[in-house]
């Protein structure tokens, strides 16, 4: 279990989560959107003192016209961890109406790592997944799932096979966007890389697997990245994608 102050990220700092929930109420952005708006509000105010720097690197895929994601899962390695900071690695879904982000959040605020999975951060309000403590040098194996009636999801500490898995309200959305990200407020990218493996998202609708193949967005060309093994197979309506390696390797 999280210490007794670990909240679900972009949650942890009461007047951001308060400016980023009227964004997306207010505008219907996307929780990044929001942050990304909060943060230029921040650095405009940076002058009159200190304001709270969050620092975005991510790689997104969107699925083709008329499809939607039902299952992403994969293998994290842990990065290494020079101090308690408050930084969340991720890899996340997010619906087509930018409500929020479900998400397997690797959190390194209290200077251990924890991981856990949860929505993050309205409509609907949901509680936070359980977790565990994990260190650097081992890998996590991350597990998300549409089911009938929620999406389950599932993750494994390597070293020890420890699991949980926890079910989310969420099959009223639509997932067309799968990301891979760094969100980090007040502290450098100076963990190293944060690496994938054996990455296999699937996307229901059509049996176009063009997006498979295509480069994923780098938000603002911001992160140094590699992709290999990319493959793509179609059955019916349903497209498997598999990414043998996505590693972000630094700052651009």
């Amino acid at each position: 279990m999280p210490p007794p102050d670990i909240k679900p990220p972009l949650c942890d700092v009461a007047n951001a989560a308060e400016a980023v929930l009227v964004c997306m109420i207010c505008f219907t952005a996307s929780p990044i959107e929001c942050t990304m708006l909060f943060t230029l509000l921040l650095s405009l105010l940076a002058l009159a003192g200190h304001a709270t720097a969050v620092s975005w690197y991510f790689l997104r895929y969107y699925p083709a016209s008329g499809q939607k994601f039902t299952s992403f899962s994969g293998v994290m390695a842990v990065p290494t961890q020079p101090k308690a900071a408050t930084i969340y690695v991720w890899p996340g879904l997010q619906p087509t109406d930018n409500s929020g982000v479900y998400q397997n959040v690797l959190d390194g605020r209290s200077g251990t790592w924890w991981i856990g999975s949860g929505w993050c951060c309205a409509n609907p309000s949901l509680p936070w997944g359980s977790g565990f403590n994990t260190y650097p040098g081992e890998t996590v194996t991350f597990k998300n799932t549409l089911g009938s009636t929620a999406w389950i999801s599932t993750l494994t500490r390597s070293s020890t096979g420890e699991t949980v898995s926890n079910s989310f309200a969420l099959t009223s959305k639509s997932f067309n966007q799968a990301l891979f990200a760094i969100e980090l407020y007040d502290v450098a990218w100076d963990f190293g890389q944060v690496a994938f493996s054996n990455v296999v998202i699937t996307s229901t609708g059509s049996s176009d697997s063009s997006w498979c193949n295509s480069a994923p967005e780098n938000y603002n060309a911001a992160t140094m990245y590699s992709i290999t093994g990319v493959s793509a197979s179609v059955s019916g309506n349903t497209v498997t994608c598999k990414i043998a390696s996505v590693v972000l390797q630094r700052p651009a």
